[in-house]
């Protein structure tokens, strides 16, 4: 299974070693950065809350022109500076010490970060075909998460908020990860290049986000993936770890556990589940994840019901949701890029995936914003309802988005391929 998700370019394997190496520095700092400003730097929770925010607003006021570049220009030329942006906004944490400074090293991280995601999706889109794609995105999101929880089992073994000096190693230690693909991308110096030049004449393709904006089924499947995003992914670095550790009453020690149980499921899960998506219904894989999902931050709600009358359950509860939360993420990582890049034309694929990014930038605003009061009333129930409700709803938009979509676009070519067409009439 891993020689078949594997592209058959080998720049494009490269390219996913970039993308391990970079997601282990990754992994050092994913679940700790609300605890970190919380508990090492004394900002309150509301002011961490709107640091986490203003991250996402800046990424998402940014996402736009990143895609436009892209296209323009192509991905090398973008993605090569954001890295090193990037890595320099991220050693800069280590030395945050006030509610300014994290404001201002937010800022250069989301510039940098802005269009990091759809550079990368471009460059792989342009480095496979469409047979390929939902398995080659999906091997990279495994390999993400490989690395993710590499770095999260061993920054787990390494924090100690009475330490801060350990939270200054792992966030310099994240920014030299980041170096890795920027150094790859540099040995690869055909890779990334505009893809529309020859067929545009050089010139700026037209219609730009009002042509992407115009396509119905995107329109719906970005819809799909806001709501998604903002009552999922948007909620590990804040809803999910606040939750853990404020009302389930869990040590961070649990909550990096938890991540690598994460980890293991998407390692173990990913290739079984990409083969079983072949030829399937990509919106209907897209509503299993509403539902996963939601699962998940149910018994995420039951352990903090249980808390600390029997801290080994609820420890449990909370590993045990992030290995669910993981397999919704083994449908969605292949499904939603795919479909993406599906939808796009190679004139605006960088805008495509932009957009499709800026899904991420609108729930980063969103999601850690209100997490920190939700959490805060009534023992974090109110908190459970909104996020689980969420998740159930996205699952609807993304039923009701089958309608809109050719059987190729939706992974059902292979069925259309088998249905009897009329049987001809000899002369």
């Amino acid at each position: 299974m891993l020689r078949r998700a594997l592209p058959r370019r080998p720049e494009a394997r490269r390219i996913l070693v970039g993308t391990l190496l970079s997601a282990i520095g990754r992994g050092l700092t994913l679940p700790f950065l609300f605890i970190y400003l919380t508990d090492v730097r004394g900002l309150t929770d509301a002011r961490a809350g709107l640091v986490i925010g203003w991250y996402g607003a800046v990424t998402l006021a940014l996402s736009p022109l990143g895609g436009t570049l892209i296209d323009r220009f192509g991905a090398r030329r973008v993605v090569l500076p954001c890295l090193l942006i990037e890595a320099a906004g991220t050693g800069a944490l280590a030395l945050v010490h006030s509610s300014a400074s994290a404001f201002l090293v937010v800022t250069v991280i989301a510039i940098g970060s802005s269009a990091i995601w759809s550079g990368q999706n471009t460059i792989l889109a342009s480095l496979t075909d469409d047979g390929e794609r939902q398995r080659v995105f999906g091997l990279n999101f495994a390999l993400l998460n490989l690395g993710i929880g590499i770095g999260g089992m061993t920054s787990g073994a390494i924090v100690d908020t009475g330490r801060p000096v350990t939270f200054q190693t792992i966030y310099l230690l994240d920014a030299v990860s980041y170096l890795m693909p920027a150094l790859i991308l540099l040995t690869l110096p055909g890779v990334g290049r505009r893809i529309s030049s020859a067929a545009a004449g050089d010139r700026p393709s037209g219609g730009g986000y009002l042509t992407v904006l115009r396509d119905r089924p995107f329109r719906r499947l970005v819809i799909f993936g806001l709501i998604l995003t903002t009552c999922g992914y948007a909620q590990i670095e804040v809803g999910f770890t606040a939750y853990a550790v404020r009302v389930v009453e869990v040590s961070p020690r649990v909550v990096a556990w938890a991540l690598a149980a994460n980890t293991v499921m998407i390692v173990l899960a990913q290739l079984v589940v990409i083969r079983r998506l072949e030829g399937r219904s990509r919106t209907g894989a897209l509503a299993a994840v509403g539902a996963v999902f939601a699962a998940a931050w149910l018994v995420l709600g039951a352990a903090g019901l249980v808390g600390t009358g029997n801290a080994l359950v609820a420890a449990l509860g909370v590993v045990a949701c992030s290995a669910i939360f993981g397999f919704g993420e083994t449908m969605l990582s292949p499904v939603m890029p795919a479909l993406t890049n599906a939808l796009a034309t190679d004139e605006l694929r960088g805008r495509y995936n932009a957009m499709s990014s800026m899904i991420f930038g609108i729930s980063g605003v969103i999601g850690p914003v209100t997490a920190g009061p939700l959490i805060g009333a009534a023992d974090g129930k109110v908190w459970v309802v909104a996020v689980v409700g969420g998740c159930l709803l996205a699952s609807v938009v993304a039923l009701s988005l089958r309608r809109l979509l050719a059987p190729a676009e939706d992974g059902r070519a292979r069925d259309a391929s088998v249905i009897p067409g009329p049987t001809p009439v000899s002369a």
